[in-house]
């Protein structure tokens, strides 16, 4: 159904806008590329696959096998994004600070520096998921005129 995917999309441009505000204004600094990077407070996966979840609830019941395979997704998602993603972020700064200070190794030799900021806290899952299941619940209100 269009209007679940236009209602995750939202989602996702509504997370994506808040983390770069919240990243402004914790580092004091504008980054563009906030609007397009995975990481960071909230997760816009878990807003996308909550706001999924809830606007197929709300469109076909919560009841509906579509439901069901959704909140599955959305579990899956969730995990990925704070356990496996997480650690792959904490052994690029293992990487990054031994390609940094060990001597015998050349930085210049490596193209760039691990991406740090992969996956997420359980904390900035949780804000994705309540974020998503917010826009998922306001969406399907607008948009299957319940």
């Amino acid at each position: 159904m269009i209007p679940v995917l236009l209602i995750a999309i939202a989602a996702w441009a509504i997370a994506q806008v808040l983390k770069l505000l919240i990243a402004t204004a914790v580092y004091r600094k504008f980054d563009i590329t906030y609007l397009t990077t995975g990481g960071g407070m909230p997760s816009s996966h878990s807003a996308l696959v909550c706001a999924a979840a809830v606007s197929c609830g709300m469109s076909a019941g919560f009841d509906a096998p579509v439901f069901a395979i959704a909140a599955v997704m959305a579990f899956i998602v969730m995990y990925d994004a704070a356990h496996v993603r997480r650690e792959t972020g904490e052994q690029a700064k293992v990487l990054n600070y031994i390609i940094h200070n060990w001597e015998e190794f050349k930085p210049e030799n490596f193209e760039r520096d691990f991406k740090e900021l992969i996956g997420h806290t359980p904390l900035q899952v949780a804000v994705g998921a309540v974020l998503g299941v917010a826009v998922g619940f306001a969406g399907s209100f607008i948009v299957f005129d319940i």
